[in-house]
């Protein structure tokens, strides 16, 4: 069964606003009190949050699809609606975030970094968010916007100082388990290792991790073996040490041209010439494997290359191997620079920048882009004419007619507001008038204007109480 997992595929769904409500407020003798319908809460986001007690991405693995709740709705007598809850997502400390094609979007490294995979849709106004002095008793309140999703791929890179690079049953885990309090699994065969094993090592004041990454053969590169599923591991290490096996039992196998086989794929795969490597001669407690280091140490050291003779079993050379290491990382955490705080970029709008653009396509349809357009049309209920009267309120004071007119539309010509595989289309006209205001201004109940219907039925009695004294005195014979 599958333990270690570190690609996957994640679709992220974030939650949807909820609706706004619309209400008249009522109680005994107040049919009409105003509006008092409450806002919808807003949908719950979906959060990607480093984990250091969290080693690999087998959770996604196994359930990829991962969604946030939705707002409830607003409600009479000015309640609002309940905010969704956030979905928060525990990832390994070295998650590359990428979308699908293969753009990276975040990458997280450190306790506690955190990216937002999916943001939570807005929750829709209510109707007495939505009253003004103009506007006192919407029928209307705007609709929750809907979360986002997307899919999203989650890559993980070994966090490590060192990598331990070389074919497989070169004697890397072997090496590691002496090295650090690894425990990684050893046999004599190979492909032990399927998964990175990482280790802490101490060398005087110095603590480091190393990583044993799987073995890698001729082809890593291209996706032969293992090697192109792990060598994203050996990306953020200081410092590569090459393992080499002067104990082979393979006659068509030697430790120059391992390293060789193995510097061509590291080259092909890019991103580590620069990268300072170490040469691991292990397994030289065997008498045949001592003769070997002897014989090809000085063709290694003529190339560069500072090498080291170790045997995990007698445990030789590990201490000085160990303090090596050390000294290059502690130079390279010296010379890398100190990161600073987020500094806040504020970017004022442009004095030009009208919020969107009108394009005019083949088909002879005027588009609409823009965020506040957009948001305005997914908040619309277009079954209520007050509210589509609402929004041609909003695009109006916003400009969109305007431009429509330079850009040379006329009365009648399709306007399409949105992305072409989710536009709302309509026929424009540049003034528009919903139903409602037919009723008086638009927003307003000329109800709420008029005295309550008990107290006009007293005044009622009233006059004609008064009428029929005052035809009474008229008539009187006395």
């Amino acid at each position: 069964m599958t333990t270690f997992v570190d690609r996957v595929e994640l679709y992220a769904a974030a939650g949807n606003g909820g609706h706004g409500c619309a209400s008249v407020h009522r109680e005994k003798f107040k049919p009409l009190g105003g509006p008092d319908g409450g806002n919808g809460g807003r949908g719950g986001d979906v959060i990607l949050v480093v984990e250091q007690s969290v080693t690999t991405l087998l959770d996604y693995h196994h359930s990829p699809h991962r969604k946030a709740t939705n707002g409830q709705p607003g409600a009479g007598d000015n309640r609002s609606g309940k905010d969704g809850q956030d979905m928060v997502l525990p990832v390994p400390d070295g998650t590359v975030v990428l979308d699908k094609a293969g753009n990276v979007l975040a990458d997280l490294v450190g306790q506690g970094t955190t990216f937002v995979a999916g943001q939570g849709g807005r929750g829709g106004l209510g109707n007495a968010a939505l009253a003004s002095a103009r506007r006192k008793a919407p029928g209307f309140a705007l609709l929750g916007e809907p979360g986002e999703s997307r899919d999203i791929v989650l890559e993980l890179k070994t966090v490590a100082d060192v990598a331990l690079v070389g074919y497989p049953s070169a004697g890397k885990s072997s090496l590691i388990s002496v090295l650090s309090a690894a425990k990684p699994k050893i046999a004599d065969y190979p492909f032990t290792t399927l998964v990175p094993n990482l280790g802490v090592v101490t060398a005087g004041s110095t603590v480091y991790t190393i990583a044993d990454v799987p073995g890698l053969i001729p082809g890593a590169s291209q996706g032969k073996g293992l090697g192109l599923e792990f060598l994203r591991h050996v990306e953020r290490c200081s410092v590569l040490v090459h393992v080499l096996d002067t104990a082979t039992l393979e006659s068509d196998r030697d430790p120059v041209s391992d390293l060789d086989i193995i510097e061509e794929e590291l080259r092909q795969y890019g991103g580590l010439e620069n990268r300072p490597r170490i040469v691991a001669l292990n397994k030289v407690d065997i008498p045949d494997g001592q003769d070997l280091a002897d014989m090809i140490r000085p063709d290694l050291e003529a190339r560069g290359y500072q090498v080291f003779e170790v045997s995990a079993i007698a445990h030789k050379g590990l201490k000085e191997l160990s303090f090596a290491l050390a000294g290059i990382i502690a130079k390279a955490r010296a010379t890398k620079p100190k990161e600073e705080a987020t500094r806040i970029v504020i970017r004022p709008k442009a004095v030009d920048d009208a919020g969107f653009t009108v394009t005019l396509d083949d088909e002879g349809i005027y588009r609409v882009r823009g965020e506040k357009p957009e948001r305005w049309v997914r908040q619309t209920d277009f079954n209520n004419d007050e509210a589509v009267g609402y929004l041609a309120d909003r695009l109006n004071r916003l400009g969109v007619e305007d431009a429509l007119m330079k850009a040379g539309a006329r009365a009648g010509d399709g306007v399409a507001i949105g992305p072409e595989e989710n536009a709302v289309v309509f026929d424009w006209e540049p003034t528009v008038t919903a139903g409602a205001e037919m009723l008086g201004r638009r927003g307003e109940d000329h109800r709420l204007e008029e005295p309550r219907p008990a107290a006009q039925r007293r005044r009622d009695r009233d006059s004609e109480r008064d009428d029929a004294e005052k035809e009474y005195d008229e008539f009187d014979p006395f």
